[in-house]
């Protein structure tokens, strides 16, 4: 069982499940919504139990995605591929120890010019 939160705790879930090693997305909507790059874990969505669902606001970023964040702090929680069985949760949104490791860097060629990747994990350009 792996638990978090926003910082302002108003939604808090819980994932009854181990986690998937996370991906660094790097593209231009997931800087903007997270202020950096956006790291994530897909789990599957029936694993998922969120508590605090009424702060949770959605913003549609296209036709298959969204994104979920408290709309009392503006923690950057979830992003939805609404078509598909699993729900990405932000890494750092989680409160327990996750048990996992960074697996790549995606969309790196939208990447800000701030900083490097070097940690040497694989990198997709898209």
């Amino acid at each position: 069982m792996h638990e978090g939160s926003c910082l302002c705790g108003a939604v808090r879930f819980r994932v009854a499940t181990a986690l998937n090693p996370p991906d660094a997305c790097h593209c231009t909507r997931c800087r903007k919504t997270s202020g950096h790059y956006f790291v994530s874990t897909d789990v599957p969505r029936d694993a998922v139990t969120i508590e605090g669902e009424e702060h949770v606001r959605w913003y549609s970023t296209s036709e298959k995605v969204r994104r979920g964040f408290c709309v009392t702090c503006g923690a950057s929680l979830f992003w939805d591929p609404v078509r598909k069985d699993t729900l990405a949760i932000a890494m750092g949104a989680f409160d327990t120890p996750t048990q996992t490791q960074l697996a790549i860097h995606i969309f790196v060629a939208d990447k800000g010019d701030y900083y490097e990747i070097t940690d040497g994990l694989p990198q997709n350009q898209q």
